[in-house]
């Protein structure tokens, strides 16, 4: 139900005579009072039915006189010139073009400063990408060089070790000169070395003439705590006179005091049994 307020609110609404806080504030009710909106409807059909029931009414003589004298005044002043009427000036669509060309320039400087930036920004990014690769090749570069280094290096260290290894255990080696005993080679000479932690040796021979189809020479070694030389095998001298083989004895020797060689017949002297043949060279 609409309360008399309201109804007073709602009749000066439709005659357009509310204002400020208060329309707005009844425009808000208006929205939410689905009765007060019939109401306000049902004052806007009743108040456009009044003016068709106005009596019709003749003007008075006065004011069409009035009006009649304003129109010939209007009309003096256009006879007389004071009516000045606007034309649009020559000048006006050039004025326009030439705003719309510098527009357009400006539009395209900025296009192309705009596209040169990006341009300069991706040269940039390139640079920056290209020095990014050639620091990382640079570095990937210098950690090969010194993995390379470091390897060479160890082995470098590793050679080093070994031979001071070898030169300490080459104290220990025996080394021993061989001469010949026989008249008709007193220019033949040997050299043996032993290296009693490995149980081997090397045997160098020269200017001593080659043996008969049917004859060997036999290295000898002779151990103290032996009954008899120790094999170290037969070898061949060739054509020059010079022979250079790896021996190993036949048996295990602790200690040796000589070499000596022999000629002996074709495959050498019986196991275990010391020369057979004529002994020809023996260390000094």
């Amino acid at each position: 139900m609409i309360d008399e307020p309201h109804e007073e609110l709602a009749s000066l609404y439709v005659l357009g005579l509310l204002e400020g806080d208060e329309l707005a504030n009844f425009e808000l009710r208006l929205a939410k009072d689905a009765a007060l909106a019939r109401l306000v409807h049902d004052l806007r059909e009743s108040s456009a039915q009044l003016a068709f029931t106005a009596p019709v009414a003749t003007p008075s003589a006065e004011l069409r006189t009035r009006l009649l004298g304003r129109l010939d005044t209007a009309a003096a002043w256009r006879a007389q010139g004071n009516l000045v009427p606007f034309r649009t000036p020559v000048w006006l669509p050039w004025a326009a073009a030439a705003c719309f060309a510098i527009i357009c320039a400006w539009l395209g400087q900025l296009y192309v400063g705009s596209r040169f930036e990006a341009a300069t920004l991706h040269d940039q990014q390139a640079v920056a990408d290209f020095q990014l690769r050639s620091a990382r090749n640079q570095l990937e570069a210098e950690r090969l060089i010194a993995n390379h280094q470091l390897s060479s290096m160890t082995e470098q260290l590793a050679a080093l070790d070994r031979q001071i290894k070898e030169e300490g255990d080459l104290a220990k080696f025996k080394i021993s000169t061989l001469v010949s005993l026989a008249g008709n080679t007193p220019q033949a000479l040997a050299v043996a070395v032993w290296n009693p932690a490995k149980q081997e040796g090397v045997l160098t021979v020269d200017k001593l003439p080659a043996a008969a189809a049917d004859r060997d020479y036999e290295l000898w070694v002779i151990d103290p705590q032996k009954p008899h030389p120790v094999s170290g095998g037969v070898f061949v001298v060739g054509a020059d006179g010079v022979a250079r083989v790896q021996f190993r004895t036949e048996e295990p020797v602790a200690a040796i005091a000589k070499f000596a060689v022999s000629l002996e017949k074709k495959g050498g002297a019986k196991p275990h049994g010391g020369p057979q043949g004529t002994v020809i060279m023996l260390s000094q």
